[in-house]
């Protein structure tokens, strides 16, 4: 198999979350394909919008790992097409969008 012609992957999951909105103030949504944060312009996930998936998902910690693992993909995608030779390092965009959740590893 030519490593050059892999088939094109499917889209992982549209990036929704966190739902929680204060009137009307715009959501801490992701702005594609920028990956920016709606409401603030931070990269996103925004502390704010960290804040509000981890209470989305208390009680279902494991839907979380895989959401941000889902966008991980999605982000690498879209940043990766707008930047292919200078885009984000891997590692970078893995703490950026899933080391933070509720799964980490303890420094011990």
């Amino acid at each position: 198999m030519n490593p050059h012609h892999l088939p094109q992957p499917r889209l992982g999951p549209h990036p929704e979350h966190p739902r929680h909105r204060a009137g009307s103030q715009p959501p801490h949504t992701p702005l594609r394909p920028l990956w920016a944060c709606r409401a603030c312009g931070h990269p996103w996930p925004c502390a704010e919008a960290r804040l509000l998936l981890k209470a989305e998902y208390e009680t279902r910690q494991p839907s979380l790992s895989i959401y941000l693992a889902g966008l991980l993909y999605e982000a690498m995608h879209d940043l990766y097409h707008l930047n292919p030779h200078d885009g984000p390092h891997p590692r970078d965009l893995f703490d950026r969008f899933v080391a933070w959740g509720p799964f980490r590893r303890s420094g011990g």
